[in-house]
């Protein structure tokens, strides 16, 4: 590829979805357009980037973006997190919260808002029904995944098969187990597509909990710092955010108290 049009295709990345990719992801870069070329019969990296520009709809960006994107993620990924939601739960129940909102930011393709969901029903019970998750991606495909709640036996190599029965029906497919998100499973979960950098965002009330998680890493200082101040406008006082493990905040000017390395929380005042 040439370095020109690399450069340039690292620039329509980084105007549309925030993320910065360096100089050493030409590869990366030229494998996962590849996919996209052959779909549509172009055969050179320089045509394919005329045609991206010349799209006046906004559908090849989003296609475009959908292949950059790096969709890593399991059930339970990092679960000192879902440990600590598991506890947050239980005591706004105890408390008599009734309603609780949680913004799960970078879904991917499902497993941490499911994760979420399968928390909150092990913590609340039936008080969990006004206990709602927003999830979002930059990547409709990832989304089109979530949705369906469809995974294979790998994915979900890690939940105890106590879990599996309870919140999955199985099916076989070609001598594969294939576990299916039950239907209340997947009605406390809403997925938008959302770009995390271009704040403000339009959602609706307040939010209790924020997992940002694994995504920072892709964004600039200047992304990171407007993302992070809207997570705080968007959080109830008191209301929670969590990063990634090898996340953090230290750098960023912010008004978050850190509870523990990757929880962070708003003040009350």
């Amino acid at each position: 590829m040439d370095i020109k049009v690399f450069q340039k295709f690292r620039e329509i990345v980084y105007e549309n979805s925030g993320i910065s990719l360096n100089e050493t992801k030409e590869a990366m870069v030229s494998s996962r357009i590849s996919k996209r070329m052959r779909i549509l019969g172009i055969d050179d990296y320089k045509r394919y980037l005329q045609y991206l520009l010349d799209d006046k709809t906004g559908d090849e960006i989003t296609k475009f973006l959908d292949v950059i994107s790096t969709n890593v993620t399991s059930f339970f990924r990092e679960n000192e997190h879902f440990e600590f939601l598991g506890e947050l739960i239980s005591a706004w129940v105890a408390q008599g919260k009734k309603k609780v909102r949680i913004w799960s930011a970078a879904a991917s393709t499902g497993e941490e808002p499911y994760s979420i969901a399968m928390t909150i029903l092990l913590a609340a019970g039936t008080q969990a029904a006004d206990m709602r998750i927003l999830a979002t991606d930059i990547s409709t495909k990832a989304l089109t995944t979530a949705r369906e709640g469809v995974y294979s036996d790998t994915a979900l190599s890690n939940v105890p098969d106590s879990l599996k029965d309870r919140f999955f029906l199985h099916k076989k497919n070609d001598n594969q187990t294939i576990y299916i998100a039950k239907e209340y499973l997947r009605r406390m979960i809403v997925y938008k597509r959302l770009n995390l950098a271009k704040p403000p965002f339009p959602m609706r009330g307040q939010i209790d909990v924020v997992l940002c998680r694994n995504v920072m890493i892709y964004f600039d200082r200047t992304i990171r710092a407007r993302l992070v101040a809207e997570i705080y406008r968007l959080l109830n006082p008191g209301g929670y955010l969590m990063t990634g493990h090898a996340e953090s905040l230290t750098s960023l000017k912010t008004d978050f108290i850190c509870l523990r390395p990757s929880i962070y929380q708003k003040s009350d005042a």
